[in-house]
């Protein structure tokens, strides 16, 4: 019998003995082996910022795409793939004066990659699904889901939400226009939106949301890692389309106790290009998905179609934050 084997960056390569009478699909194999090189070649470099070489894709994102293209030729199950921290879509210290590199790099490295570890420890043995659908049902499913699962979510979404000074470009005029119509104007609305984030409004730890909710917009906050897409939240449920983290952990070491002035300084390094796109696919009901190739093409303004090989890009773009 012909040997069979699966490769996952999860688990060593396995082998098992071939059926005989599942001979004929060799051929197959041959093919799908020819169409996963032929997809690694082509699909696989990304995202390019503005004046950079294009990044050759990794060892690990070559052997993903060409298994689930075996996978998917073969009829055979894909590996559950656990939840990646994404690298930054920019320097560490790329945000200041707004954000400072030590924060970036202990928010990041340290906090992001807790919850990213914990919610992988938690899925254990079942099914994962996506890390939006994830959202959904956390406070039902456990603190592991709700903290580590939510906390996972909210730091992807917040990574992409936010841009070098001067790169973000502005809010787009459908934006600004219900931007007006709910708050009175842009200026209002900030000041409304830093309210809800002053210690007194939400105390101890949590964010800061712009939700759509029934096709319009609203402020909203949720306390530690909740979210407006999960069931059951406190404050306004929606379709997030801009947050702000305000743990400590967030701004302590440049800020200390000042987080009004944290918050007024971040307003300078939001992507509000992310967020016009995010705004526009909310209209349609659709929430950012946060591990997916469409986040990352909203950076640069183009929408991806789905492969049929179900290629995971995540946060691997490179990120074009200019008109």
């Amino acid at each position: 019998a012909l040997p069979i084997c699966h490769q996952s960056h999860l688990a060593p390569t396995l082998c098992q003995p071939l059926p005989a009478a599942m001979a004929p699909r060799r051929v197959r194999g041959l093919l799908a082996l020819g169409a996963g090189a032929l997809l690694a070649a082509r699909s696989l470099p990304g995202f390019v910022a503005p004046g950079a070489e294009p990044k050759a894709p990794s060892r690990r994102d070559a052997a993903t795409g060409l298994a689930s293209a075996l996978a998917g030729m073969l009829g055979g199950e894909q590996a559950v793939q656990a939840y990646e921290l994404p690298p930054l879509p920019y320097a560490y210290d790329a945000l200041e004066p707004s954000i400072d590199k030590a924060t970036m790099e202990f928010h990041h490295d340290k906090h992001h990659l807790t919850y990213v570890t914990n919610i992988n420890k938690a899925l254990e043995g079942k099914t994962q699904p996506s890390l939006v659908e994830l959202q959904k049902t956390a406070i039902k499913d456990g603190a592991a889901f709700r903290n580590s699962g939510g906390g996972t979510y909210n730091h992807n979404f917040f990574w992409l939400e936010m841009a070098p000074k001067g790169k973000g470009g502005e809010p787009s005029a459908k934006l600004s226009a219900a931007i007006n119509e709910a708050f009175g104007s842009m200026d209002d609305f900030k000041a409304k939106f830093e309210a809800a984030g002053a210690p007194g409004a939400r105390f101890g730890s949590g964010w800061v949301w712009l939700v759509v909710a029934d096709g319009k917009l609203a402020i909203t906050s949720t306390p530690n890692q909740d979210n407006p897409l999960m069931e059951g939240v406190e404050g306004t449920p929606g379709i997030p389309i801009l947050g702000i983290d305000v743990w400590e952990h967030a701004y302590y070491l440049q800020y200390q106790y000042r987080r009004p002035d944290y918050i007024k300084a971040w307003w300078d390094v939001v992507n509000w290009n992310q967020v016009n796109a995010w705004y526009e696919d909310a209209l349609g009901g659709k929430a950012p998905t946060a591990d997916s190739a469409t986040s990352a093409a909203a950076l640069v303004g183009t929408r991806k179609s789905p492969t049929s090989f179900n290629l995971k890009f995540g946060f691997e773009a490179g990120a074009q934050f200019g008109n």
